[in-house]
């Protein structure tokens, strides 16, 4: 019953940005740098956490399954993931950069989820893929109600120097276009970015910045922007650790009192773990 609630609460996380920022349980891949030096052997590692936790960056709840994670490196090159770890309260492995440049970590999904009546009249919930559609949903069923969500998590690591053709956006859901790079975020300095929602400016669109450790500072930490016409923001970087960077389209409509939330029939969420660097 404990774990059902879990995933009810990941799949209504991306009703708003007040839901992803709010304590509910968050899947996040945490990379062990963002900026990777070379090693005497000549070569660069870096270790990747993924779980899903309450408390942002914190192991307290479940690993983060890693099927279907993608990793690309400069000049489009595909990386596999080494020494894959399935823990109690947390996923790890590492990550070999056979080349100088910049890395995107990213684990994407399609889902759907809804409701129906079966023909006794009861009302089923589901969730599951447009291939286990059919299968979720009896060909009987009335009142049939689906809701589409594209899930993108990212992170970024770079070694040696730093590229920007992992940077380049792939035209589906919600995505974010670093205007500053991924890597090069330093506390006190100016970051500019844009969002895209199918390959177009995501305008007017809210947009969470939450640091880890809330459990040391006892309040939350969260900054809120919004994108311009452009779906572009600029905000002035704050101290320096690890952050999650979170946005989700659309806004969640007004919750009506003793009934779930509303779900839109189409959904986009995005995540993005960042470092900020000392000054």
């Amino acid at each position: 019953m404990k774990l059902q609630k879990s995933l009810i609460a990941l799949a209504l996380a991306g009703l708003s940005v007040v839901s992803l920022s709010a304590q509910a349980h968050k899947p996040w891949l945490l990379p062990s740098s963002t900026e990777v030096e070379v090693g005497r052997d000549g070569t660069a590692w870096v270790t990747v956490d993924a779980a899903i936790s309450e408390g942002l960056f914190d192991i307290d709840h479940q690993p983060l399954k890693l099927d279907g994670i993608d990793i690309t490196g400069p000049g489009g090159i595909k990386v596999a993931p080494e020494n894959v770890n399935n823990g109690k309260l947390r996923n790890t492995f590492d990550l070999k950069l056979p080349k100088a440049g910049t890395y995107k970590i990213s684990l994407v999904s399609q889902s759907v989820f809804g409701s129906y009546k079966d023909k006794e009249g009861n009302v089923k919930r589901f969730r599951g893929t447009e291939e286990s559609l059919a299968k979720d949903v009896p060909a009987d069923a009335t009142e049939v109600k689906l809701s589409r969500t594209d899930s993108r998590l990212e992170t970024f690591v770079s070694t040696g120097e730093v590229s920007t053709d992992v940077l380049k956006p792939t035209g589906k859901g919600l995505e974010l276009v670093p205007v500053t790079h991924p890597t090069e975020l330093r506390a006190g300095e100016k970051a500019t970015w844009r969002f895209l929602l199918d390959g177009k400016p995501a305008a007017n669109q809210g947009v969470s910045l939450i640091p880890g450790g809330v459990k040391y500072r006892g309040t939350l930490g969260e900054i809120r922007k919004t994108t311009d016409a452009n779906g572009e923001l600029t905000l002035v970087l704050p101290a320096a650790g690890a952050y999650m960077v979170s946005s989700s389209w659309p806004a969640a409509a007004p919750q009506v009192q003793g009934q779930p939330p509303q779900m839109p029939p189409r959904r986009a969420t995005y995540s993005a773990v960042l470092e900020i660097l000392p000054e």
